[in-house]
C-alpha cells in the first residue's frame, strides 16, 4: 500500500472522483444535481491516493472553508477494497495534511444515504455539527466536524 499527496489534477484521483460520482448518482437519486454542483474539483487543490498493487483505490481531499478549518471532500474507495481502512487511512492523512497547512479544524458533509461514511467519521472522532453553508436546511445532509488539536505555528494556506 502506498500513499500519496497530490492536486485534484492527478489522473488516479480523477478516475476514483469519476467512479464516485458514478456511484453517487444512483445512491442520491434525484437531489444528486444539487449535491453535485458543490463538489467540483476546481477548488481543491490537496488530494489524497491510496494505491495497493500500484492501483488506485482510495480517495480524499481538502479544500478551504475558512482560514481555520479546511473542508474534507470526495472520500471515495472502490467497492472491492472496502472493508480494508482505506477510507480511515485516507482521512487520517487528509487530517494530518491539514494541521500541517496551519487549519485547526476539519468540517465534512455527507448524506443520509451513506451509512458506511457515517459509521466512519463517528468512529474516527467526528461530532455532527449543524448544517453550513450550502447544506443549511438540507434534511438528506449530515454535516460533522473535528478539531485537529492544537497547531503551534499556523503556515499560509494555498487557497
Amino acid at each position: 500500500m502506498a500513499v500519496k499527496r497530490t492536486t485534484a489534477t492527478d489522473e488516479n484521483f480523477i478516475l476514483l472522483v469519476n467512479d464516485l460520482d458514478k456511484e453517487l448518482a444512483v445512491t442520491d437519486g434525484e437531489d444528486h444535481a444539487f449535491y453535485d454542483q458543490f463538489n467540483k474539483l476546481d477548488a481543491i487543490k490537496h488530494a489524497v491516493v491510496i494505491f495497493e498493487n500500484d492501483r488506485p483505490v482510495s480517495c480524499g481531499a481538502l479544500k478551504y472553508y475558512s482560514n481555520e478549518t479546511a473542508e474534507v471532500k470526495r472520500m471515495y474507495t472502490s467497492p472491492d477494497n472496502r472493508g480494508k481502512g482505506n477510507a480511515g487511512k485516507v482521512l487520517a492523512e487528509l487530517e494530518a495534511w491539514a494541521k500541517e497547512l496551519g487549519y485547526k479544524r476539519c468540517v465534512l458533509e455527507t448524506g443520509i444515504n451513506q451509512p458506511e461514511a457515517i459509521r466512519l467519521y463517528f468512529k474516527s472522532g467526528y461530532q455532527r455539527i449543524p448544517n453550513y453553508g450550502q447544506y443549511a436546511g438540507v434534511e438528506k445532509s449530515y454535516c460533522f466536524g473535528k478539531s485537529l488539536g492544537n497547531v503551534a505555528d499556523s503556515k499560509k494556506k494555498n487557497h
